[in-house]
């Protein structure tokens, strides 16, 4: 099934924060890291973002559903796009999804230098899906709390010229 990148506006602000609610909340079960985990997030903080000039946040689409959410920052004037937060609602990840909508997201926006993301070392699949589409581990981990630790990848930008 086709998946689909929507610029969220103001009006979309609800579906997307309870999306990433329902999608961030197993993780704040599991690490109960409620300063940084995005199920923590108010529905003001997420609105604002949508409203970021520097920022586009889309819902995830497949056949016509909002399945996910994913945003997009511009950082130093262009040079790079960092990606904070994606999700996928439980009930459709392993879909290859996510995969889907990097994919889209790298057509939509052109950093000058990289992409750059960060992930929680213990989430072994998710730093695989971000390894498959080319992201690679830079620096040391980042220890959150006993059992959490971030790590921060970046995807070099290929010139065509």
């Amino acid at each position: 099934m086709e998946v689909n990148l929507i610029k969220a506006e103001l009006a979309d602000a609800e579906i997307l924060h309870r999306m990433q609610v329902e999608a961030f909340m197993p993780l704040l079960r599991k690490y109960q890291d409620h300063a940084l985990n995005p199920a923590m997030e108010s529905l003001d903080r997420l609105t604002e973002k949508i409203q970021q000039p520097n920022s586009a946040f889309y819902l995830i689409r497949r056949g016509g559903q909002s399945v996910g959410g994913v945003r997009v920052v511009d950082l130093d004037g262009g040079c790079q796009c960092r990606i904070s937060p994606i999700f996928i609602l439980s009930a459709f990840q392993r879909l290859g999804i996510a995969q889907q909508a990097l994919r889209l997201l790298e057509r939509l926006h052109w950093p000058q230098e990289s992409w750059c993301l960060d992930s929680i070392l213990e989430e072994v699949g998710n730093c695989r899906l971000y390894e498959k589409l080319g992201f690679i581990r830079v620096g040391p981990a980042r220890r959150v709390q006993p059992g959490m630790h971030l790590v921060s990848y970046r995807k070099e930008v290929v010139s065509c010229a």
